[in-house]
């Protein structure tokens, strides 16, 4: 089999959601927006609003979609999972990339923070679960289910999971530096096994380096997605250099990835809300058609949308 060559044209939707305001746990951001398929037509939507703190909370909002035509169900709830105690590895925010079923068990997998002194924050990644399908979630442990090791001695998150049978797999972000300053960082996409969701084995490998001599300015890939299509698996990811971008990479025969960032564009002209920045992507399908929910300027600031893939056969099985 060959690597995806044709150019995926994803089409516009609109925006779905602005960032929240007025509220003592949601005054700014709708970010990190990632789907669970309730049906054929419904998604729910987990994303992360920010409190007067600038903590990340929960919220989830319910969409209707068929084809080009998207229409909100109800309101937004939350907050559905609150910072943690203070002093823990997610005192500061804890934010949602990924919720997939277990039984009757929803797993949501999380990016606990804890600002710093030394640097601007630590993250590891934690793991909440329903069992009331979604309208409260628990802390599965007060400790990072995957933290620091000597394969990621820094800091990691935005956690992606993918359940293949008995097999699953995590994408996370993992810093292999800090810069001198501020935010300098190199930061890329790694991976970790598991048997059943819950113990968790890193990879000290990289799966998604940063672009090196292609990009000498980026210095960030994170929030990785991976959808399984046949025998092929596809990664949609964020990219900084130092404006947010969207990239992708599909896995190839022998198990390497392959950053291909320029096989995607958006058609059309962007909304206000996304006229300077797209990223965070969660790409999902129903009846067959892809979709992928993003966020617009500011991270998050200005909310998030949707878009459809046109051409679904440039993902080749």
């Amino acid at each position: 089999m060959q690597d995806s060559a044709a150019t995926q044209q994803w089409r516009p939707l609109g925006q779905l959601q602005a960032g929240l305001a007025g509220m003592d746990w949601a005054a700014s951001h709708a970010s990190y927006p990632t789907a669970l398929p309730l049906d054929d037509r419904r998604v729910r939507v987990y994303f992360s609003p920010r409190d007067p703190q600038g903590r990340s909370q929960l919220a989830s909002l319910d969409i209707e979609i068929e084809g080009d035509r998207h229409t909100r169900i109800g309101t937004v709830r939350g907050p559905l999972l609150a910072p943690g105690a203070r002093g823990a590895f997610d005192a500061d925010g804890a934010t949602v990339s990924c919720v997939l079923r277990a039984g009757d068990t929803l797993l949501a997998y999380y990016l606990g923070w804890s600002l710093s002194k030394s640097v601007p924050f630590t993250n590891f990644i934690g793991l909440a679960t329903s069992h009331d399908a979604g309208a409260t979630f628990v802390r599965h442990s007060v400790a990072p289910i995957v933290g620091r090791s000597e394969a990621n001695p820094f800091t990691l998150g935005y956690p992606w999971v993918l359940r293949e049978g008995d097999a699953w797999t995590m994408w996370f972000g993992s810093h292999l530096a800090w810069g001198e300053q501020g935010l300098e960082m190199q930061h890329v996409v790694k991976s970790a096994t598991s048997p059943d969701g819950l113990q968790w084995q890193a990879d000290p490998r990289i799966v998604v380096d940063l672009a090196g001599a292609a990009d000498p300015q980026e210095f960030a890939v994170s929030r990785p997605c991976v959808v399984a299509r046949g025998e092929r698996q596809f990664m949609w990811y964020a990219r900084r250099n130092p404006d947010y971008q969207i990239g992708f990479a599909s896995r190839r025969t022998d198990g390497d990835w392959v950053r291909q960032d320029g096989q995607l564009r958006f058609l059309g002209q962007p909304e206000a809300w996304e006229d300077t920045e797209r990223t965070y992507p969660c790409v999902f399908a129903l009846q067959g058609t892809y979709y992928m929910l993003y966020n617009g300027n500011g991270y998050g600031r200005s909310g998030f949308g949707l878009a459809r893939l046109e051409n679904p056969e440039c993902l080749a099985e």
